[in-house]
């Protein structure tokens, strides 16, 4: 059996599959913390439980928010204890076994790129938009690894000048310790605080979604401003990797009109004559990140 371990800020999710990747069950528990111990310990019961239940020794995989250094060493606003630790060695020393770890928006883009929406292309960008922004590069369905694990961090470039001024924008902290990322724009609350900008009084996305497609003006000035900064981020992937696809997930994917505007506004950001890749929904979703991480599981053994 392969162990997908999707963990979060709130949750801690076990997705159990067998060798051909079909769901058997999946788990959840909140996720511990302060505590490391107690965290290396919930994580040790999801998997000694799914052991004994299935009467095998399954191969495990993680996903977690953050960044996991060459060293295996992590670094997570949403899970502190975890910072400067190496969960996959303490897990594996526990267990006995090995264990693979990568950050969720990268497993998110392995699941997508193997077996999702983008199985059919050979490079693949699996991008993540809801509270934050992040993503991950595929090759040939294997993820793109770089000297310090930070590639394709599109979500902490930083907001060009020009839109900057455009639409007279002010300057924006950002919680990595960079000012101005492009995560402050695009995400969920990056749009809400778009829309206030303008003077709009929306409280939610969903809202803000609505009075778009009815018309509302400032929603229309929100939206329209929100895909020429996205477009440019976008245009930072294309850039960098030149996909063949790029497949989005996370709240905002859902907005099937961003999905069908987009490719025009990064086009708009690219060398003349040079066009977008298409921009496609995910078709595995919330689940891809316990997908992911036990696809990277499967492919450690194989190695």
């Amino acid at each position: 059996m392969i162990y997908g371990l999707d963990i979060g800020g709130t949750k801690i999710e076990i997705a159990i599959f067998n060798q051909q990747l079909d769901l058997q069950e999946r788990r959840r528990i909140p996720t511990p913390k302060i505590s490391y111990s107690a965290f290396i310990d919930a994580l040790v019961t999801l998997v000694t439980q799914a052991d004994e239940k299935y009467c095998v020794k399954g191969i495990i995989g993680i996903g977690m928010p953050g960044i996991i250094d060459a060293n295996g060493l992590s670094l997570s606003a949403n899970i502190p204890c975890v910072n400067n630790k190496n969960v996959a060695h303490d897990l594996g020393k526990r267990l006995d076994r090995k264990v693979a770890i990568e950050n969720d928006c990268r497993c998110f883009a392995l699941s997508e790129a193997v077996d999702g929406a983008g199985k059919n292309y050979s490079n693949v960008y699996g991008a993540i938009i809801g509270t934050g922004a992040a993503g991950g590069f595929t090759i040939n369905q294997q993820l793109y690894t770089s000297r310090q694990g930070i590639a394709g961090e599109y979500g902490h470039m930083q907001l060009p000048a020009s839109l900057q001024q455009k639409y007279q924008l002010p300057i924006k902290a950002c919680g990595c310790g960079l000012p101005n990322c492009f995560e402050g724009y695009i995400s969920g609350p990056g749009i809400l605080f778009l829309h206030q900008h303008f003077g709009g009084d929306a409280v939610d996305v969903p809202t803000l979604v609505k009075r778009w497609h009815e018309g509302d003006a400032l929603a229309t000035i929100t939206f329209e401003c929100f895909l020429d900064i996205l477009g440019a981020s976008f245009s930072t992937i294309v850039m960098a990797y030149d996909p063949d696809v790029i497949v989005m997930g996370g709240g905002i994917s859902l907005i099937e009109r961003v999905i069908e505007r987009l490719p025009t506004h990064i086009e708009a950001h690219l060398f003349t004559n040079f066009n977008s890749p298409q921009v496609i929904q995910a078709q595995f979703g919330d689940a891809s990140g316990g997908r992911g991480a036990a696809i990277l599981a499967r492919q450690l053994h194989a190695v």
